[in-house]
């Protein structure tokens, strides 16, 4: 009897494909194991998602699967059940989900447990050699004196970048060798947990939300709301022993790389155990190890960013989520999803506690904790001796500004410099500035694909459009006029960074944010010079506002947050309150009192007087007051359409059709089809259309009904549309 597969494959298209498998191939078969398949004219890998003795289609049209590459299933039952449910969710494909939950080595099939792995190390002659004939090879002279360390592995060779031709040339010379060596995985941490750093005392308030997180069993999510400063490290470390001594596993997420190396390294002082870390930043090679780690039970705890939510852990324990307002767990292309919803659901599927951790929670996870559904536990008092942070705020209307700042903000910052301290300035714009103007005709230079100005970038002479990524050499002219005298208008973190260098010559400045961290290791070595004290002025973007503990920082200024208060999109209040509150908890956080000053022109702004009288968590309580009075999320529920086209017309057909076949009643809404707030990017014009319903069930089910119909619509051949689930960002 014939052996069909149900496989779900990384392609847009909503459904699974079926495939024959070869009497070879059927002992060997299992659900959640991966295939290498046929699929048009290349070959795909997939996951079996069903096993069955029955297919629809024509003999003639169904191909036989090509490989088998696993002998057992992939991802453990409890994954394997999240993509699906997310699929559901997201309104993606299975195969498009499962893809996301595998690194992208399995992808292109990897091996998933291979049995040895391959070594370079010193052959006696080599460790006999004079490492002075290399002086005139410094590639080769670098990886020999590496080797002498220690043996290094092919992936660390490769992660390293290491030359591949002083490799050859050390073989040649028979100084190094390959080794297979045997893999072992190691699980005595299970046995004996070592702490290497003794714990801080906990404070009356850690004491108790340690005790409460501890005392849980099974399933449950729990927001733990401190202040910045106020030590939820410190919790979540003491958590974790308990935990790690039952031996089991941690999961910890962060929004940012930038925060792994500090977050690591917290980790790593107190437990002397195996940590994996996953992000974007490592080669393929890297996460797929730290995956295998994961997987076996050698790694202990896993540290990483949004993707590393679908670790697989032998031993699940707990996933702990920190900073979970931020926005970056949010995927903002291709599939979706919120890793922030899906570390709950996994919790739900794993049966083990979820805990969210932050000072300035997402108004969803509030009205969660505030409904009963998480437990709510509040850190109100900084750790140790670090004091409350006092707050001002600089009316710079009709004030002359030296680069955006006050003479009151630079007297301020030299009395904090000549006290021996730090000073952040904070500027969300990178670059030297936000436009190119000519001062004769006052024409601003436009992308001409985007509703956007060229950002200048002095260092790399070039203007750039931050939406498409268009880039020219600086014109010498005017677009429009002809005229030479060409100028920045506006005020980039590249110009202040400059404009501080010069007035104040004697203390080193850093700046941090996209374009100065980009080379691999540039942020651990910038962060590092901070906290050895190295750099007195740091200016930087939200790379900077999040998590960050500088001890030396007492100042903190704000320079342009005006834009902030003003915006299309419903979230930015939250958004504003999050950021200048995320960004005033770098100041003072050791014994040093700290200040914050904040340069404005809206002085009388109602969002702003309420945040800095009541603080953020009344400010936030007031905002979901004022989303339910409004019907928005989180009190109702939202889908958002996205469509864009070369001609916004067909955008807008595409989406009235789509309106068309939706329901509209007391417990359901439609807004749109609407401009984008960014109406044209990269050429096409971009056109939304929202939909929103009281109850997620409803949006559900009324979503799915339509769904065929949409893909069907003719339409949907002129544009390109996707579909956002909660949205995060109306752009």
């Amino acid at each position: 009897m014939p052996v069909y597969v149900e496989v779900a494959l990384p392609v847009p298209l909503r459904r699974n494909f079926s495939y024959r498998v070869a009497e070879k191939h059927v002992s060997a078969l299992a659900v959640g194991l991966r295939v290498k398949v046929p699929f048009g004219r290349q070959q795909l890998i997939g996951l079996i998602t069903a096993i069955t003795d029955q297919c629809d289609l024509a003999e003639n049209q169904i191909k036989n699967i090509t490989q088998v590459l696993d002998t057992q299933a992939i991802l453990p039952d409890a994954l394997y059940k999240l993509t699906l449910w997310a699929a559901r969710y997201y309104f993606t494909s299975q195969g498009q989900m499962l893809s996301q939950a595998l690194p992208v080595a399995l992808r292109k099939g990897a091996d998933t447990a291979p049995q040895e792995i391959t070594q370079y190390c010193l052959t006696s002659q080599g460790q006999a050699a004079q490492v002075s004939m290399l002086n005139r090879a410094p590639a080769q002279k670098k990886l020999f004196d590496d080797l002498k360390d220690h043996p290094l592995t092919h992936d660390e060779f490769v992660s390293l970048e290491y030359s591949k031709a002083a490799l050859k040339a050390l073989e040649d010379k028979g100084w190094v060798e390959r080794k297979a060596r045997t893999i072992t995985i190691d699980l005595s941490w299970r046995q004996q947990l070592d702490i290497t750093e003794t714990p801080h005392k906990l404070n009356k308030q850690q004491a108790v939300a340690v005790s409460i997180l501890n005392q849980q069993q099974g399933f449950n999510c729990s927001l733990l709301e401190g202040v910045t400063g106020s030590g939820k490290t410190e919790v979540y470390l003491s958590v974790l022993e308990a935990i790690l001594k039952q031996g089991k596993q941690a999961l910890i997420l962060v929004p940012e790389i930038g925060l792994t190396p500090q977050t690591i390294n917290r980790f790593k002082r107190r437990f002397a155990v195996n940590i994996a870390v996953i992000h974007s930043g490592l080669t393929d090679n890297q996460r797929l190890d730290a995956w295998r780690q994961a997987r076996s039970g050698q790694a202990a705890i896993i540290i990483g960013t949004r993707s590393a939510l679908f670790t697989p852990m032998l031993f699940p324990g707990i996933i702990i989520l920190d900073e979970e307002h931020d926005a970056s767990f949010k995927q903002q292309e291709g599939v979706r999803y919120h890793a922030r919803d899906l570390a709950v659901m996994r919790g739900h599927y794993e049966d083990i506690p979820v805990i969210l951790g932050t000072a300035t929670p997402s108004l969803e996870t509030l009205q969660n904790a505030i409904s009963g559904r998480y437990h709510h536990l509040t850190l109100g008092e900084r750790a140790g001796a670090a004091q409350k942070v006092k707050q001002g705020i600089i009316d710079i209307t009709n004030q002359p500004l030296k680069n955006g700042m006050s003479s009151s903000l630079i007297n301020e910052m030299r009395m904090h410099l000549d006290a021996g301290n730090q000073v952040l300035l904070f500027l969300n714009r990178r670059g030297f500035a936000p436009a190119l103007l000519c001062h004769e005709c006052g024409h601003l230079h436009e992308c001409d694909r985007c509703d956007a100005f060229f950002t200048v970038h002095q260092g790399l002479n070039e203007i750039c459009c931050h939406h498409c990524g268009n880039q020219y050499a600086i014109p010498k002219q005017c677009h429009q006029c002809g005229s030479t005298m060409l100028m920045g208008h506006g005020l980039g973190t590249e110009q202040l960074e400059q404009a501080l260098t010069t007035l104040f010559p004697t203390y080193p400045v850093v700046r941090i944010d996209r374009d100065t961290t980009r080379r691999k290791g540039s942020l651990e070595k910038q962060l590092h010079g901070i906290h050895k004290g190295e750099y007195k002025i740091l200016v930087g973007t939200q790379m900077l506002a999040k998590g960050h503990h500088f001890p030396d920082v007492t100042l903190v200024g704000l320079l342009d947050v005006d834009g902030a208060l003003f915006s299309a999109d419903f979230r930015a209040p939250e958004r504003f309150g999050q950021l200048y509150t995320q960004v005033s908890g770098r100041a003072g956080r050791a014994d040093k009192p700290g200040k914050v000053l904040l340069q404005t022109h809206q002085s009388d702004n109602v969002l702003l007087r309420s945040l800095l009288r009541q603080g953020y968590g009344d400010f936030a309580r007031e905002q979901l007051k004022e989303r339910q009075l409004a019907q928005l999320p989180p009190a109702w529920h939202m889908i958002l359409i996205r469509a864009e086209a070369h001609s916004a017309a067909d955008a807008d057909a595409f989406l009235t059709k789509v309106s068309q076949l939706l329901p509209q009643d007391k417990a359901f809404e439609i807004i749109g089809p609407i401009p984008a707030p960014l109406d044209r990017k990269a050429g096409k014009y971009r056109r939304q259309l929202m939909f929103q319903a009281k109850t997620r069930q409803r949006l559900q089910l009324e979503f799915e009904k339509i769904l065929n119909l949409i893909e069907q619509l003719p339409e949907t051949k002129k544009c390109r549309w996707s579909i956002d689930r909660d949205p995060q960002d109306l752009m």
